[in-house]
């Protein structure tokens, strides 16, 4: 599974669009990956014309859902103990429904309703729109569950209800599904095969939101390099197209020059890409246009051949090396985050110090870092021991981080004393005199407030930093 979004990042929505004639509240919680938090407000959205508006009071309820992530064991116990919380709401509040949705819906469909009666309603990644009758199902008074997975799906007719919004940054989904069997990740059972949204639609979304007054959106997918719109379909049928699909099939690149020109003035980031299906032309359509972002989440999860290919990702060290170079000489300012997992079944030292010297080769500017957890499902968990002991995959975890930690602050001391554009989010967490923004690479600064207003692209000077942070003065607005 590609990262997104830490897995810290979790809670309760706060909803800016709100109906007056809706009677009923809507409770929801989102745990794990940006693709969790986007199909939340399309939750919401279909939801919100079933009568329902959100509600930040647990307690108010008469509907709780919350979004599931299986993708690491700490997630699932995460949710376990929201949902124990829900249920202690329920005693007192008995009309009120629980449901869970999502990766871990699919996965413990029967032991959430049948064996722990612990939900009332269970509902897939492709079965929100299903959301009306399911409900339907549970005020008749039985359990309500569809866990189907969709070969079409992409909830591109649905305009999303924007949660947790700042009224400046929005996710865009392109795609869902993955194809990409690699051992350790239970996406591609959770969330089955690769389709993409119509680009159309795609950009009548994020033209909406500009109109909104949102600054920057996020392009969305569990692999967004392997988009490719023909007319509908999964992408492993393309090969069965017809000449004329092919001839007019908009792929990753493509679709991103579409996003750039269509809103010029607004800054473009995309997330997950995956080395073996990221292309030269996705690197030189983000030099040609200023508004997309200088970042790529590059996920490579091991420095070590013998562990990607134990993993089954279906790229090289070298490969990858090549992709890196050619990255930094058509964009010598980008910024590369990755997702690595130590301690895979049968990792060796050798193994690991074969990360360690990928990671100097590359100085990423973040990352995503783990130690393996077996999933349940996946090729790893049935064929493979996991034989490595817990103290030493904390310890190899920890070098990564340490490791990690370093060139993070490497990267960022580069900045001193330059000007970057910072698009203004919220108040510094630290400092209600400060405002906090990101760069085009993804770096996170706060400088003092002046006159500047959360929404406005500022020119900031640099004058310190920390490992993960900018820090800086306001000099004037600029124009993207």
């Amino acid at each position: 599974m590609e990262k997104t979004i830490d897995e810290s990042k979790q809670g309760e929505a706060l909803v800016l669009e709100q109906k007056t004639e809706n009677k009923r509240k809507l409770f929801i919680e989102s745990y794990g990956c940006s693709m969790n938090f986007s199909d939340s407000e399309i939750v919401a959205s279909i939801l919100s014309n079933q009568g329902y508006n959100t509600t930040q009071s647990l307690e108010d309820a008469d509907l709780v859902l919350v979004n599931t992530c299986s993708i690491r064991d700490k997630a699932e116990q995460t949710v376990r103990k929201r949902l124990e919380k829900y249920n202690a709401v329920k005693k007192i509040n008995p009309g009120m429904k629980v449901g869970v949705l999502g990766c871990m819906a699919e996965r413990l469909k029967s032991k959430f309703l049948e064996e722990e009666k612990i939900v009332d309603l269970v509902v897939g990644p492709d079965a929100y729109k299903d959301l009306p009758n399911l409900l339907a199902e549970v005020d008749e008074g039985r359990d309500a569950i569809n866990v189907i997975l969709s070969k079409e799906e992409t909830y591109g007719d649905i305009s999303p209800v924007r949660l947790n919004s700042n009224g400046v940054t929005a996710f865009v989904s392109i795609t869902r599904g993955c194809d990409n069997m690699c051992t350790f990740c239970v996406v591609p059972f959770t969330r089955g095969r690769e389709r993409s949204r119509d680009p159309q639609s795609i950009l009548e979304e994020i033209n909406d939101l500009w109109d909104k007054g949102f600054k920057e959106i996020t392009l969305l997918g569990q692999n967004v390099d392997s988009y490719l719109w023909y007319g509908g379909g999964l992408k492993k049928d393309f090969e069965k197209a017809s000449d004329m699909q092919k001839a007019t099939a908009v792929n990753f690149a493509k679709l991103l020059e579409l996003c750039a020109k269509a809103q010029p003035k607004m800054r473009i980031r995309f997330s997950t890409s995956n080395p073996q299906d990221f292309t030269l032309d996705v690197i030189e359509t983000m030099a040609k246009y200023k508004n997309i972002c200088k970042h790529i989440h590059l996920p490579v999860q091991s420095g070590s051949d013998r562990i990607l290919k134990a993993m089954n990702r279906l790229h090289t060290r070298e490969e990858y090396f090549e992709l890196i170079d050619n990255i930094y000489r058509i964009i010598p300012d980008c910024a590369i985050s990755h997702d690595l997992i130590a301690g895979f079944p049968t990792e060796t030292d050798q193994d690991h110090q074969d990360t360690l010297s990928l990671m100097e080769y590359v100085k990423y500017d973040f990352g995503y870092m783990f130690y393996y957890s077996e999933r349940p499902g996946t090729l790893a968990e049935r064929k493979m021991e996991d034989d490595i002991p817990l103290d030493i995959k904390k310890k190899r975890l920890d070098d990564i981080v340490q490791l990690q930690r370093k060139h993070s602050e490497i990267r960022t001391r580069a900045y001193l004393n330059s000007e970057v554009e910072v698009l203004v989010e919220k108040e510094s967490k630290k400092s209600n005199e400060h405002w906090s923004g990101r760069t085009s690479q993804n770096t996170t600064a706060v400088f003092p407030k002046g006159d500047f207003k959360i929404g406005d692209f500022v020119t900031v000077k640099i004058t310190d930093c920390t490992s993960a942070t900018l820090i800086g003065e306001g000099i004037a607005l600029s124009n993207l």
